[in-house]
């Protein structure tokens, strides 16, 4: 058996999702035609309590429209220092807005309301401007840690009290939904605009939904076109995505409580564990991190090396109890 645990965004569809697939309909999306896309828009737009909603390929492509339609050139952004957009978008703000990013240290990837205000510094020549806060929901880089709904809504408060536009980066937000109880519109409202992938852990095989005021979602759709992502008879994804959304959301609560599992086993095995995950991403620590993920791999289990010490491991669709055992058997015979 191989147990991958890299990433959630290494499920395959279902067979019900590819039939979805095969039966959707389908129009040109450029020219606004595709039903498919168009119901998916306002069903998801609706659940993050925003006013429109635009379906774009990526998580990463989610991130540079949005920091692309609230900045212009020579701006700064502020987010967590563990933050996607800074690691593992490919100098894209710099590239596609000319802005610079301010890295803000959190605890567990999560920011607090008094490290950003401490952040954003008086109007000075000298220094690029601050206009948006980003904040990622939950922090991959964090261990899948939630901001809470409390939390948001006071970092939304410091940002535009100090006159910053904001955006949550909600990749993983249905992580956040599930592990609280909370509605996914109560933790986008403070934010201007959100964005939602379903790609990773709802188990679709590709798409984000961007949302935010129908003027924005309008000047987004043409930075979508510009950056290559205005897509044609798009529907077949759209309704993977939508049936992801129907059928796997509520399911996330497997892969937390299999990722608190495999993290207890870690804890009693001796191994050096970060904190108890809230979500599906657990981290821990090795003297040798690339060495002992080609351990495990030559078991048929594939973790993450993070850094030179640190090894991650993602639960999600593909990853039942049995793997989840057998994962854990591999742990004991490589500790």
């Amino acid at each position: 058996m191989l147990v991958d645990l890299r990433s959630d965004t290494l499920t395959r569809p279902t067979p019900g999702m590819r039939r979805a697939m095969a039966e959707a309909e389908v129009g040109d999306d450029v020219f606004g035609e595709d039903p498919t896309v168009n119901r998916l828009e306002t069903r998801v737009a609706e659940l993050l309590g925003k006013e429109a909603g635009l379906f774009v390929p990526s998580g990463t492509m989610a991130n540079q429209i949005a920091i692309r339609v609230l900045t212009e050139p020579g701006d700064e952004v502020l987010m967590e220092a563990d933050a996607h957009p800074f690691h593992y978008e490919s100098g894209g703000a710099a590239v596609i807005s000319g802005v610079t990013i301010r890295l803000v240290q959190g605890e567990g990837g999560v920011l607090s309301p008094a490290s950003v205000a401490a952040a954003v510094r008086p109007p000075n020549v000298h220094h690029a401007p601050a206009r948006l806060l980003s904040v990622e929901n939950t922090s991959n880089r964090g261990g899948g840690r939630v901001s809470s709904v409390e939390r948001c809504a006071e970092l939304c408060a410091i940002a535009r009290g100090a006159g910053l536009a904001t955006h949550l980066d909600g990749a993983r937000l249905w992580n956040s939904h599930v592990a609280t109880g909370r509605e996914l519109a109560d933790f986008a409202r403070g934010f201007d605009v959100a964005n939602v992938c379903f790609s990773k852990g709802l188990g679709a095989p590709v798409g984000s939904m961007w949302t935010g005021p129908r003027a924005l979602v309008d000047k987004a759709r043409r930075v979508r076109k510009m950056l290559g992502g205005g897509m044609r008879q798009v529907g077949v994804l759209a309704a993977a995505a939508d049936y992801a959304l129907t059928q796997h959301l509520s399911r996330l609560a497997d892969d937390h409580t299999r990722a608190r599992r495999l993290w207890a086993a870690l804890k009693e095995l001796g191994y050096a564990v970060e904190a108890e995950p809230e979500t599906n991403i657990l981290f821990f620590r090795v003297p040798d991190a690339s060495a002992f993920v080609a351990r495990l791999k030559e078991h048929g289990v594939l973790a993450i090396p993070m850094t030179d010490t640190r090894v991650r491991m993602v639960l999600h669709l593909d990853v039942d109890d049995a793997g989840v055992a057998a994962a854990i058997e591999v742990l004991v015979r490589v500790a």
